[in-house]
């Protein structure tokens, strides 16, 4: 059986060398080097911090801090060798550094352990791409807003059950999806909250005996406070799985964004048009338009909803403190980010690209009866109960089905025989437009409405920033 030298990082208790292929099974440095940035970062306010409480001197510091610099343009510009014997990112740094500096290096992991470093690294990592997160959300609100305006009066039939309900807006449509975005993004800004905690100083589980400032490290890397308990510091994965938990939830409102797309682009619907960029063929069909894009983004949903429910099954039963179990939230947590990340962008830049078929929704809107809500509020106005009038309509509708007339098309005599208060200003509310119209109050359809919520949004969205 083939051996490698134990990591001489901690190598002093071992009595042989670890066999190679559990050296490689218990790596994670094919993973986790893509936090190098938020590793250095945080070594560097550990090596401030170890300076200005009298650990290190003040020329120690400043080798250090030189060596981490060198090693990060390494890895920046591919020159830096990874190795698996060293297991991870936090090791392979820390010994680069040892190697650059010499035995300097050897005293920056003073009163740290790689338990309370990789909760460091990984919150540093996590805030950084909540926000790019929130970036990405934002610029899809922005297209959606754009688009939205742009289509406030193009009426299309809105649907409970995907069945012909009442006549909307393609505006009012889909500033629904600004509003269920607008949740997603406080979500990862609530979360945020509870990542940006500072566990550095928890050492292995128990904190250390150096005399550390966790308050100096936590100001030297943003945080808002350090962490109350060690045991907790170094176990916790909340804040993966909140992520992961917002991130399921904003996937799940793509999957209804893209399943509405994916229908409306259909020969079926034809209500838009998705540009061809973002669309491909068939191998054997030459007419072919696929929405591709739409399509991926409701199938990605899937691995993200399993990386929660792998997250939450790490975590389950652990005993406190730091255990290798929670080496496998890195790989889930990662993909879920890249996964999410993938998924905005897309939607971001074919949004305001998307082309309505303005003729073809309002045609669509025509049929079904859709005003047929509106004729009952009419009917009401007369003076007619809402069950009476309720039942008026649906004969009414009844009779339309078998004549192939919709309420719109029928004379005032064939509408006058199901209630004689019905009379010719009718035509007024079975108008498409007078329907969407009349719902002029916040939150409604009508087209003055919707360019109000814009206006609203584009307010809130200039406030984030």
């Amino acid at each position: 059986m083939s051996e490698e030298q134990t990591n001489q990082q901690w190598g002093g208790r071992f009595n042989e060398p670890t066999d190679a292929f559990v050296a490689r099974f218990t790596a994670s440095v094919q993973f986790d080097q893509r936090m190098y940035k938020q590793d250095i970062q945080g070594s560097v306010a550990h090596a401030k911090m170890l300076t200005k409480v009298g650990v290190l001197s003040e020329a120690e510091c400043a080798d250090i801090l030189q060596g981490l610099s060198e090693i990060q343009s390494d890895i920046e510009n591919g020159n830096f060798e990874w190795s698996i014997a060293l297991e991870d990112v936090h090791m392979n740094i820390e010994a680069a550094l040892t190697k650059k500096i010499g035995i300097t290096g050897k005293k920056l992991h003073t009163g740290r352990s790689r338990n309370d470093q990789v909760a460091t690294d990984i919150r540093l990592y996590v805030r950084e791409e909540i926000d790019n997160v929130l970036a990405e959300i934002t610029r899809l609100q922005q297209g959606i807003i754009g688009l939205a305006r742009q289509e406030a009066d193009t009426v299309m039939p809105g649907f409970t059950h995907l069945q012909t309900a009442q006549p909307v807006t393609f505006g009012h449509h889909l500033m629904a999806w600004f509003e269920m975005l607008s949740r997603d993004y406080e979500r990862f800004v609530d979360c945020r909250k509870r990542v940006n905690i500072l566990p550095l100083g928890a050492a292995a589980l128990a904190g250390t005996t150096y005399p550390i400032d966790r308050h100096l490290t936590t100001e030297l890397l943003g945080f808002t406070a350090p962490t109350e308990n060690s045991l907790d510091s170094v176990s916790d994965r909340d804040f993966a799985i909140e992520f992961c938990a917002a991130s399921s939830i904003m996937m799940m409102h793509m999957t209804r964004y893209s399943e509405e797309l994916v229908m409306w682009a259909s020969a079926q619907f034809n209500f838009i048009n998705l540009p061809d960029r973002f669309c491909t063929g068939s191998s054997i069909m030459p007419q072919k338009k696929n929405p591709d894009v739409p399509e991926l983004v409701r199938g990605k949903s899937g691995r993200v909803y399993g990386h929660l429910m792998s997250l939450l099954t790490l975590m389950k039963s652990q005993p406190l403190a730091y255990n290798k179990d929670n080496q496998e939230d890195k790989e889930p947590l990662f993909d879920a980010i890249d996964t999410v990340k993938g998924c905005l962008r897309a939607f971001a830049d074919m949004v305001p690209a998307i082309e309505a078929k303005r003729d073809n929704m309002r045609e669509a809107a025509l049929r079904g009866f859709s005003t047929a809500t509106d004729l009952a509020d009419y009917v009401v106005r007369k003076g007619i109960p809402f069950r009476d009038a309720h039942e008026i309509v649906g004969k009414a509708v009844a009779y339309g089905i078998e004549q192939s007339k919709d309420l719109g098309e029928m004379t005032l005599e064939e509408l006058q025989q199901f209630s004689d208060q019905i009379t010719g200003d009718v035509f007024d509310v079975l108008t498409l437009d007078g329907s969407v119209s009349a719902r002029d109050h916040i939150g409604g359809t009508a087209p003055n409405q919707v360019r109000q919520a814009c206006d609203r949004a584009e307010k809130m969205l200039a406030q984030r920033g």
